[in-house]
C-alpha cells in the first residue's frame, strides 16, 4: 500500500506502459479511470458509514450497551447476502466485507466504551 498524498496518484501509471498497443493502453486506462472512480466513492461511503456507527458507539457507551449486537449482525449479513445475489455479486465475498467492517466498528465501539466507562463493556463483543 502506498502512503503517498492523494494527489500525488498519476492514473496512467502502469508497468505495462510500451509494452502494449496505444489503443489498447488507452481501453485500459479509460476503464481503470471508472474503476479509480468507483474506489474513490467506496472510500467516501465508508467514511461516511464509520461517522455514523460512531455516533452509535458514543450512544452504546453512554447507556452502557454491548459494543457488538450479534442478532443485528446476523441480519445485516443476510440482507447484505440477498443484496449480493440480487447485484450478481458473490454472497460469499460480500459476506466477508462486511465481517470485516462489523469486526472494526465492534474494535471501535469496544475503545470508544473503554475511554468513556473505563472498560466496563469491552468484553461485549
Amino acid at each position: 500500500m502506498s502512503t503517498a498524498p492523494a494527489d500525488d496518484f498519476d492514473p496512467t501509471a502502469s508497468s505495462l506502459s510500451g509494452k502494449v498497443a496505444d489503443e489498447v493502453m488507452d481501453e485500459l486506462l479509460a476503464m481503470r479511470s471508472s474503476i479509480d472512480n468507483i474506489d474513490a466513492t467506496l472510500v467516501y461511503l465508508l467514511a461516511e458509514r464509520f461517522k455514523a456507527t460512531q455516533r452509535v458507539g458514543h450512544l452504546k457507551a453512554e447507556h452502557h450497551l454491548p459494543p457488538a449486537d450479534p442478532g443485528r449482525e446476523v441480519a445485516q449479513i443476510a440482507r447484505l447476502r440477498r443484496l449480493a445475489e440480487d447485484a450478481n455479486l458473490d454472497p460469499a465475498f460480500a459476506e466477508k466485507f462486511l465481517n470485516f467492517i462489523i469486526s472494526e466498528v465492534i474494535r471501535h465501539h469496544q475503545a470508544i466504551s473503554e475511554t468513556r466507562n473505563g472498560g466496563s463493556n469491552a468484553e461485549g463483543a
